[in-house]
């Protein structure tokens, strides 16, 4: 399984946490079949990124030259990140997390057969993949339902447009001019690669010319996993996927996610609650288990009224399922053969379900199906019935199996995180408060001493502060 992972020019945001959860499930779900599972999830830290109706850019040159930092620099922060997000998410790693800069040869070898082939052509330096060509024998578009002529009546004025046979053929590898920091020695010239070629070298690397499934985000659909597609199957002769698997976007109260709504909430700000959308800090288990709320194919829509409804409901079903633990076989009370086929037919509805394309959210409603009962048999009208040993013994080891192993939800103290969050923002305000008054001793002494304990205070450019863990 190959996941296209993040661009670490900058910190995760909400957006970045549904994918990573959702092939996080996938994986955990494969293994729990029995199948040996490599999973590559790469790292992008490099690269001329062509989304679709912006200009082409290398976001992590762009970013390294504002935050004023060495490029690797700016990766490795903004790596260590992400990495600790998906620490704290409970997300499984990888079982392989190559880069794109540790793979600038096999891209070159890739660029090389594509040209010896007659589908990438050279201009001043730069190498284009000619998708015209490539249209006339292939199906360019069938992944994301892309028709070529619509594509050409769309053309706009965009960078290196006069460079291009066609409007539509994308960047294989860019000329570096002077200023430009990330560079490499290419037969074409010192320069840096495109975003596309970067994913199908590593592919191939790791998992062969053909595998299983390939999963990103629906935004990733088009032009990347298209471009993919027509790369490694000129280059290996194979359309590199069997599965094509894209989870949708995250949208904040209705409205698209995006820097240009400046509605992009991070990771750091959702644990902390210092962003002026949310109302309170969310934990991460609260945070997956919302994602889980739904299809990993459907809109979700993110507000404060349904995180906070999420984090009453993970509250509710741990303590269910804490209540079903200890619950024993009792012979002295009376068996309802009603309760023993709906406990049954629960459960094992939850094979049925994650085996329909992974469907959490079903399985999750069968779960709270059953958590009324569960709280019932302790006080309440079921106090006087009892399920059998062996309906017992398959319901919790069900409920361990999904809860625990394939949804990959852990109980949280919310004491000791709300406490955490109000020392944290204490902590802050002081620090505030002494730069404020120019007292630079107690201010860095204060992020000194967090950063011992393995807290990373942030500065934020509107005078905020986040925090971390390291």
């Amino acid at each position: 399984m190959y996941v296209c992972g993040p661009t670490v020019s900058g910190e995760s945001h909400m957006g970045h946490a549904r994918p990573y959860i959702t092939f996080d499930v996938v994986y955990r779900y494969l293994m729990h079949l029995g199948y040996k599972v490599r999973y590559v999830r790469n790292i992008t830290d490099a690269g001329h990124f062509e989304e679709e109706g912006r200009e082409a850019e290398d976001k992590i040159q762009k970013k390294a030259v504002i935050e004023k930092l060495e490029p690797m620099e700016l990766v490795q922060k903004y790596t260590n990140l992400f990495h600790w997000a998906m620490r704290q998410f409970n997300n499984l790693d990888p079982s392989i997390e190559p880069t794109a800069t540790g793979h600038i040869v096999e891209q070159i070898e890739m660029i090389k057969i594509l040209i010896t082939d007659g589908y990438a052509y050279e201009v001043n330096g730069s190498v284009y993949f000619d998708v015209k060509k490539y249209a006339a024998k292939y199906p360019y578009g069938k992944l994301s339902g892309r028709i070529l002529d619509d594509l050409l009546e769309s053309t706009r004025d965009l960078e290196s447009q006069d460079e291009k046979r066609n409007w539509q053929d994308f960047a294989l590898w860019k000329s570096a001019p002077p200023e430009h920091l990330m560079r490499w020695n290419s037969p074409w010239g010192e320069g840096f690669p495109g975003w596309h070629i970067e994913c199908s070298a590593m592919s191939t690397k790791y998992l062969g010319k053909e595998f299983d499934i390939h999963g990103g985000g629906m935004d990733l659909l088009f032009p990347h996993h298209e471009s993919e597609i027509a790369q490694s199957t000129i280059c290996n002769k194979h359309i590199p996927a069997r599965y094509w698997m894209h989870n949708n976007m995250i949208t904040i109260n209705g409205r698209k996610m995006g820097k240009s709504y400046n509605n992009q909430i991070r990771l750091t700000e959702l644990f902390s609650g210092r962003h002026p959308l949310l109302d309170q800090a969310y934990s991460p288990m609260t945070i997956r288990f919302f994602i889980l709320q739904t299809h990993y194919r459907s809109t979700l829509d993110f507000s404060n009224d349904a995180l906070k409804a999420a984090e009453k409901g993970l509250k509710r079903l741990f303590e269910a399922y804490n209540e079903l633990l200890k619950m024993n076989f009792d012979p002295a009370k009376e068996f309802s053969q009603e309760l023993e086929n709906n406990f049954n037919n629960y459960c094992r509805e939850f094979d049925d379900f994650i085996n329909d394309d992974f469907h959490t959210a079903k399985v999750l409603a069968n779960m709270f199906s059953m958590v009324n009962s569960i709280n019932s048999f302790k006080s309440g009208s079921l106090e006087k019935y009892t399920l059998s040993e062996k309906t017992l013994t398959y319901v919790k080891s069900q409920f361990k199996t999904y809860l625990e192993n394939i949804l990959g939800l852990k109980e949280e103290t919310a004491a000791d995180q709300s406490k955490l969050n109000g020392v944290m923002n204490l902590l802050i305000d002081i620090r505030k408060e002494a730069r404020s008054k120019k007292d630079y001793a107690t201010s860095d002494k204060i992020r000194n001493q967090l950063m011992k304990m393995g807290i990373q205070l942030k500065d934020e450019k509107d005078g905020n502060m986040s925090y971390s863990f390291e």
